[in-house]
């Protein structure tokens, strides 16, 4: 008995061995390569997440930036349109002016019509030269205007249209 019992603790001892060596090599040749696999495949798509992240803030900034450039485009052409209404209107207001005048001097019994003609000549319904005063104070409300959208254009941008002001004052001195 003690022979048989020596043999089955020897094969008890090497099937423990044996299970133990299985064990460890499965711990250290399976579960932890598949366990690093599984970390750098969760961090490869928590940085494909960022990397999406970034790429979606990156183009809503863009997004942003555009429709504050044309936000601006928009109020610089209202500035500009609203300028030559105003000119227009004024430059109307000086020749209806100009025709009453006339009309009031040709009226008269003792005036002449080239006397009315020399004394109260009427100026183009458009087009016209505007009084010093007149068109400095249309041209100042323009240029505030035009500097209420750059305003306006750099709070949006955070500060960042800097680079685009000189531009943008270099493309309102061309349309004057």
């Amino acid at each position: 008995m003690f022979r048989h019992s020596n043999a089955v603790l020897k094969l008890s001892l090497a099937l423990a061995a044996l299970l133990a060596g299985g064990g460890i090599g499965f711990y250290y040749g399976i579960f932890l390569p598949s366990q690093e696999v599984r970390r750098q495949a969760r961090e490869l798509a928590d940085k494909e997440a960022a990397a999406a992240a970034a790429s979606s803030a990156l183009a809503e900034q863009a997004r942003r930036q555009q429709a504050a450039q044309a936000e601006y485009e928009d109020c610089v052409n209202f500035a500009e349109l609203s300028y030559k209404q105003r000119w227009a209107q004024s430059c109307q207001n000086l020749h209806d002016a100009d025709q009453s005048a006339y009309e009031d001097c040709a009226d008269d019994v003792f005036s002449t019509e080239a006397g009315c003609r020399a004394k109260h000549p009427i100026r183009p319904e458009h087009d016209c030269a505007l009084p010093a005063q007149v068109a400095q104070g249309l041209t100042g409300a323009r240029d505030q205007r035009k500097a209420e959208c750059l305003g306006r254009l750099q709070a949006l941008q955070g500060g960042g249209a800097r680079q685009a002001a000189p531009s943008a004052e270099g493309t309102g001195a061309l349309l004057e």
